[in-house]
């Protein structure tokens, strides 16, 4: 939140990327002791080749932006360098598992706090190490839309499952999308190959994510035939367990995550789908007393049931 006219997004991440970490646990009620936050890059040159923006990162909400909750949301645009930022879960809750959190926004920005940093609080709570990924944006505009991102996620698992990242070993490495990070993140856990040439060691570990959390994803079935999933994502028996929240009058049409679920039945995969009756798009997890409010434990049920939440 915005608590006076000299805050400078761009200035503080870019000062977050140049500290190794910063405890953020004092303001975190739920850690049971300060915990870490730190920066690395995705890529260790230029990322492959893409419409890069030629104006400046920069939160691009407008005095009349977006308002969830009573908060006003991140909005942050022309990402040029993907990073990830990984909030470790605290020693004593560490239960091996990572997700990487891709925030949605379209292709054009990234729902950074609502969808990102705020999400990554939640999970590093009950012991997951959460990796918000700050994927290249805008590409809304370029003919594969999604690949760009879709490259991000692939070398974030790959960088984070090969041990790239001080401090993790994990065992599972998942992948978690909202909208437009959901397309991508269902695109990512379902390719059969990897969308960029390897460049390094890490790009030798399998790029697939080991779960697949998905809220409100879109643009998942055919606009013809919402009963069918478009092409390039196809669902078989090797595709990751996935838990799916929606809202049944989201104007993004909750049969992406019907429909998907769907498929993912079909072949044997473990899934969950919670539809809402109501909530409309982009409520995050920030509290509203409406009934999605309740996906976050839903979804640490559902990762508990798997028993990925044993330590």
């Amino acid at each position: 939140m915005r608590t006076s006219p000299t805050f400078n997004l761009p200035f503080l991440l870019t000062l977050a990327a140049m500290i190794t970490s910063s405890t953020i646990g004092a303001g975190d009620p739920t850690a049971s002791e300060p915990t870490k936050m730190s920066v690395y890059r995705v890529w260790p040159g230029e990322p492959p080749s893409w419409d890069t923006p030629s104006e400046p990162e920069r939160d691009t909400t407008g005095e009349d932006g977006r308002v969830v909750a009573g908060e006003p949301v991140v909005r942050l645009g022309f990402v040029r360098t993907p990073q990830l930022h990984i909030y470790h879960a605290a020693p004593d809750r560490e239960t091996g598992n990572v997700v990487v959190i891709c925030p949605g926004g379209g292709y054009s920005i990234l729902a950074w706090d609502l969808e990102g940093t705020e999400i990554a609080k939640r999970f590093q709570a009950i012991g997951v190490t959460a990796a918000v990924l700050k994927y290249r944006v805008p590409t809304r505009a370029a003919e594969e839309s999604w690949l760009a991102p879709v490259q991000d996620i692939q070398r974030s698992v790959s960088i984070i499952r090969s041990g790239g990242i001080d401090g993790l070993e994990p065992a599972r490495v998942g992948v978690l999308g909202f909208s437009a990070g959901g397309n991508a993140a269902v695109r990512a856990a379902t390719a059969p190959k990897r969308h960029y040439e390897a460049i390094d060691s890490h790009d030798r570990t399998d790029m697939r994510p080991d779960f697949g959390i998905l809220v409100y994803p879109a643009w998942l079935v055919r606009d013809d035939d919402p009963t069918e999933l478009i092409d390039g994502v196809t669902v078989d028996e090797k595709t990751p367990p996935m838990f799916f929240a929606h809202a049944r009058d989201d104007r993004v049409s909750c049969m992406s995550s019907v429909t998907m679920f769907s498929a993912l039945h079909r072949h044997g995969v473990p899934a969950a789908v919670h539809v809402f009756s109501g909530g409309g798009h982009g409520f995050g997890a920030r509290p509203t007393g409406q009934e999605h409010d309740h996906w976050p434990r839903l979804c640490e049920s559902w990762l508990r049931e798997q028993g990925w939440l044993d330590r």
